[in-house]
C-alpha cells in the first residue's frame, strides 16, 4: 500500500495484492504481477512477503536524538518539561561515550518502528552530533540533522555564541552534508532561546551550505509564544525565522499548534512545512493541531514523533493520535481517513524534506525504502486484518492496532536493515 498522489487533493490509496516489485541497486525498476516480473527476470532472487502488508518506510519530520531515554515524562507543560526532563538529559551528551550509547538507542528505535528517513534535532554538542551521524551511517538510516544552538534562557552548558555557532556548524556540515544518506540541518532550538545575533549566524550557515535544511519549533505553547513576542519586540513567531532568511521550502517547523492567519499565510508564501506532532501535543497539553486551517492556507504538513515529549517512535501511533485530534476538533477539524494517515507518515514527509523524488511511495524510479508488517497469528491486529472490509479498512486497523512489534523487516535502498 502507498499514496503516490496526495489524498488531500483527491489522490487515492494504491493497493496491489499478489503483485511484485523488481529492485535493482536499491531502485524500484518494475511493478507488476508476480508472473510478469518472474518472466522478465527469471534469475532474480525472490523475497516472499505474501503474509502481511508492505508499506513505504515512514518519514519522521521531527524527532529529538538526545531525548530517547526520557520518553514518558508526563504531567508537565512544555517549559516545565524542558527544565525538569529534557534539558538535564541533553546536558549529559557532553560525554561523547554517553552520546554514542544514546545514538545507538535512538537509531535502533527509529528503524525498528519502520522509520527509514528522519529529520532529527541533534545535540548542542558537536561531538554528540558526530555520534548520531556515524550511527545512522552504520545502520543505513536516511538522516538530516545538525548542531542545536541557543544563547539564552537555557542551562549554561547548552549555550553558545554566534561565532562559535557558525564555526562548529560549518565544520559538521563539511564532515557530513551530502555524505552517503546524511544531510545537514541548521537548527536553532527556538527563538525563545536564540538572540537575533544567533539567528543571523544560523541564516549565514544556511546560505553557505548548499542544500542545507532548516528546522526549529514554533507556536507550541501559549506561554512560550507570549515570551517570544516579548523578546522579539513585536511581530509574530514565524516572522522571527523569516527575518533571518530561515523560512523557505527547505524549512520544517515543528508543532504550530497556535498560529495566526498571518503566520499561516507567510508559511504558505515561503513554501515552508510544519511537522505535526500529535502525541507530544497531547502529552504536554499544548493543544489540538488546526490541520484544516493549515490546509486552507496551503501549508504543507507531515508527521513527527517528537521523541521524547512524544510517546514513542511509531508513526502508526502518531497517525492514530492525529486522527483523534481532528475528531475532537469537530467542525473545526479535518476528518482523516487511513489513506490520509499513510500519506502524512510517508509521502508528505518526503516532500517536506525535499526527498519526494527518491522516497515516500513505492513507484518505479524510487528507492526501495519499505517495511513489512506481519502481526503475530491470533493477535488483535492479525484478527482485525483478516476481517477487514477492504484495503482502506485494513489500513485503518493497522493504524489503530499496529505497534513496532509488528514490523517484521525494514529495507533502505533495497538492503534489509532491521528484523527478518
Amino acid at each position: 500500500m502507498d499514496t503516490p498522489a496526495d489524498p488531500f487533493a483527491g489522490g487515492a490509496l494504491r493497493v496491489a495484492s499478489y503483485a511484485a516489485l523488481r529492485v535493482v541497486d536499491g531502485t524500484i525498476t518494475h511493478r507488476g504481477s508476480y508472473d510478469e516480473l518472474r518472466a522478465l527476470a527469471p534469475g532474480d532472487e525472490v523475497v516472499d512477503l505474501t503474509d502481511g502488508l508492505v508499506l513505504p518506510g515512514f518519514v519522521d519530520t521531527h524527532v529529538h536524538f538526545p531525548q530517547v531515554r526520557i520518553i514518558g515524562g508526563l504531567g508537565m507543560p512544555l517549559l516545565d518539561w524542558l527544565e525538569h526532563c529534557a534539558l538535564p538529559e541533553e546536558a549529559r551528551l557532553a560525554d561523547r561515550d554517553y552520546a554514542a550509547g544514546v545514538a545507538a538507542d535512538f537509531v535502533r528505535g527509529l528503524v525498528s518502528s519502520g522509520t527509514t528517513t528522519a529529520l532529527v534535532f541533534g545535540s548542542h554538542f558537536p561531538a554528540a552530533v558526530d555520534t548520531l551521524f556515524a550511527e545512522a551511517e552504520r545502520v543505513g538510516l536516511r538522516v538530516t540533522s545538525g548542531l542545536v544552538v541557543s544563547d539564552r534562557l537555557l542551562r549554561d552548558e547548552l549555550l553558545t555564541d554566534p561565532e562559535r555557532c557558525h564555526k562548529e556548524s560549518l565544520e559538521l556540515a563539511r564532515r557530513w552534508h551530502g555524505v552517503g544518506r546524511s544531510r545537514y540541518a541548521v537548527t536553532p532550538r527556538f527563538t525563545l532561546s536564540c538572540s537575533d545575533e544567533l539567528m543571523a549566524a544560523c541564516g549565514a550557515v544556511a546560505s553557505e551550505v548548499e542544500g542545507a535544511r532548516v528546522t526549529s519549533h514554533v507556536n507550541e505553547n501559549p506561554r512560550e509564544i507570549e515570551t517570544v513576542a516579548q523578546l522579539s519586540g513585536g511581530g509574530h513567531y514565524v516572522d522571527t525565522y523569516d527575518r533571518h532568511g530561515l523560512l523557505g521550502p527547505a524549512t520544517v517547523l515543528a508543532h504550530n499548534v497556535h498560529p495566526t492567519d498571518a503566520e499561516l499565510a507567510l508559511l504558505a508564501e515561503r513554501g515552508g512545512s510544519v511537522a505535526h506532532c500529535p502525541t507530544s501535543n497531547a502529552a504536554l497539553g499544548s493543544g489540538l493541531f488546526p490541520l484544516a486551517r493549515h490546509l486552507a492556507h496551503g501549508v504543507r504538513v507531515a508527521l513527527g514523533s517528537d521523541v521524547g515529549a512524544g510517546t514513542g517512535f511509531s508513526l502508526l501511533k502518531e497517525g492514530l493520535q492525529a486522527y483523534f485530534a481532528q475528531q475532537l476538533l469537530g467542525e473545526r477539524g479535518h476528518p482523516l481517513t487511513s489513506t490520509h494517515l499513510l500519506h502524512l507518515a510517508t509521502a508528505a514527509g518526503a516532500d517536506a524534506l525535499g526527498l519526494a523524488e527518491q522516497v515516500g511511495d513505492l513507484s518505479v524510479g524510487k528507492r526501495f525504502d519499505a517495511q513489512w508488517l506481519r502481526p503475530a497469528p491470533g493477535s488483535p491486529l492479525d484478527v482485525g486484518l483478516r476481517h477487514a472490509r477492504d484495503a482502506e479498512d485494513a489500513l485503518g486497523r493497522l493504524f489503530a492496532l499496529g505497534t513496532p512489534g509488528d514490523v517484521a523487516r525494514v529495507w533502505i535502498d533495497g538492503e534489509p536493515v532491521a528484523g527478518g
